[in-house]
């Protein structure tokens, strides 16, 4: 049931992507059809043609909810996605800006002026104008700040304070919080006159006259016990809590780990200063995904699908260059064996194939090793087992394709040395790949470095590398 209705709304999302680019193409055509018609009104009727146009598209924008409109942004080319948002109402701005990726952001805000700007963050609660606010111009901030409440306004200060990746950058202040000498009857009457609940809402916060959380109220237990009985006596006191400074990537393991919605965020004293919830948590996870697919690959978090192409191709010129020179170096080593390629042309044709392999073949440990540490999986006390386990399947993996491989070069070229001599060096390889696939991302987090980022390009220079001058350096001592 539930993966039928994650189909159905994904099928959604791509309909009104696809019906608000099939509006965007008509536009094009019907205005240059327009245009070239010529005419003595050629100027009013080209006007009111794009007026009636950019109708029937804002006509069709109006109705989607900002999160979809955040999908359909992402998805259009720099040009059309001025277009369309120029066309969205200007009370949803704030929700779009903060739905969409840093880079869409970034190019959406150049579009807008300060007043614009104020209003969208005015609209937003505090913690959401401080997952934007990096990239709202100072005076834009500075003059937000001026015209929040004081109360408000240290929340968003106090938000603005901790670093990205922290449960302090995570957290909101809505928090509904209640004493424990009290009856349910007197917090269920309490709740009611709120009126409107916090979002994510699913337990209450149990707190003394020092605002140092005793405990927790579930939702469920204050509606099915009996309503004289004191929220003391069935208040949840093993809870999970977080500090502000804790790492983001721990609370959300922790989220899922036992299954929260909500959680309490303290300070130092054990007063509370805030929650984390589960759609925070859902967001940062997904945004760190996306970066850590963005490093593995050498591209920056910015990068925007439609950026300019001056902007995307400086954005990958790091990485291309590193690669160029491990590129450099690998052929190198080819070049130190040119003598022995020249004697047995059968070597050019046949070491790319051992370099393949072990590349693909250290993927698969790069890609496993790098969840294991995001997970906190791969700790000092099971290194060990972990290295000689991945050596084993190393080892497996290079008596079974290396046999392979070298009875189809023994086939291929009636040389059985040669195929011997494929066998050992795919055996080898694949054992450099398991090391380097394992101490590449172990190493990088060692010297305090994302693990994702450039694993793979040094993963590729190694695995080419040694599988050129194993294979080679066999086949010259052994062959030649």
């Amino acid at each position: 049931m539930t993966d039928s209705l994650e189909n159905q709304s994904q099928d959604n999302l791509e309909n009104n992507l696809v019906q608000i680019q099939t509006l965007l193409a008509k536009m094009r055509l019907v205005e240059g059809l327009v245009h070239k018609q010529g005419g003595p009104r050629q100027d009013l009727v080209e006007n009111l043609v794009h007026k009636q146009n950019l109708t029937e598209l804002q006509r069709r924008v109006t109705v989607l909810h900002p999160a979809d409109i955040a999908y359909i942004l992402e998805a259009l080319p720099l040009d059309e996605r001025r277009q369309v948002w120029n066309l969205v109402d200007a009370e949803h701005n704030g929700e779009i800006l903060l739905e969409v990726s840093d880079s869409v952001r970034e190019s959406l805000i150049q579009d807008m002026d300060k007043a614009e700007l104020l209003a969208a963050a005015e609209s937003l609660d505090t913690d959401e104008i401080a997952d934007i606010a990096a990239d709202l111009p100072r005076d834009v901030i500075e003059e937000l700040l001026t015209t929040l409440d004081a109360q408000k306004r240290a929340h968003l200060q106090s938000a603005l304070a901790y670093p990205e990746d922290t449960v302090g950058a995570l957290m909101d202040f809505e928090m509904v919080t209640i004493r424990a000498d009290v009856t349910l009857e007197v917090a269920l009457r309490y709740l009611r006159r709120l009126g409107e609940l916090p979002d994510q809402l699913d337990k209450l916060f149990v707190v003394d006259r020092d605002d140092a959380i005793i405990g927790v109220l579930p939702l469920k237990r204050l509606l099915t016990t009996d309503p004289e009985v004191s929220v003391a006596a069935v208040m949840v006191e093993d809870f999970v809590k977080f500090h502000p400074e804790d790492e983001a990537h721990e609370a959300s393991q922790a989220f899922e780990r036992y299954d929260l919605v909500t959680a309490p965020v303290v300070d130092a004293q054990g007063r509370l200063i805030g929650r984390v919830t589960v759609d925070a948590v859902v967001d940062y996870i997904r945004e760190s995904a996306d970066a850590d697919m963005l490093s593995m690959a050498g591209l920056k978090e910015e990068e925007d699908l439609f950026s300019t192409v001056w902007h995307a191709a400086k954005n990958r010129w790091l990485w291309l260059a590193v690669n160029l020179v491990t590129a450099f170096i690998a052929s190198r080593v080819i070049g130190a064996f040119e003598g022995s390629i020249e004697k047995l042309a059968a070597l050019a044709a046949l070491m790319p194939i051992i370099a393949g392999i072990g590349g693909n073949s250290g993927n698969q440990t790069i890609t496993l090793i790098i969840r294991g540490l995001a997970l906190g999986h791969v700790t000092t006390a099971n290194a060990r087992r972990l290295v000689l386990k991945e050596i084993s399947v190393a080892i497996l993996n290079g008596l079974v394709w290396g046999s392979a491989v070298g009875v189809f070069a023994w086939l291929l070229y009636d040389k059985p040395a040669l195929g011997g001599v494929m066998a050992l060096a795919m055996l080898l390889n694949l054992l450099v790949a398991a090391l380097a696939g394992i101490f590449i991302p172990m190493v990088l987090e060692r010297m305090g470095r994302d693990p994702a980022i450039g694993s793979s390009v040094l993963l590729t220079f190694i695995t080419d590398s040694m599988g050129f001058f194993i294979f080679l350096g066999l086949a010259t001592v052994l062959l030649l």
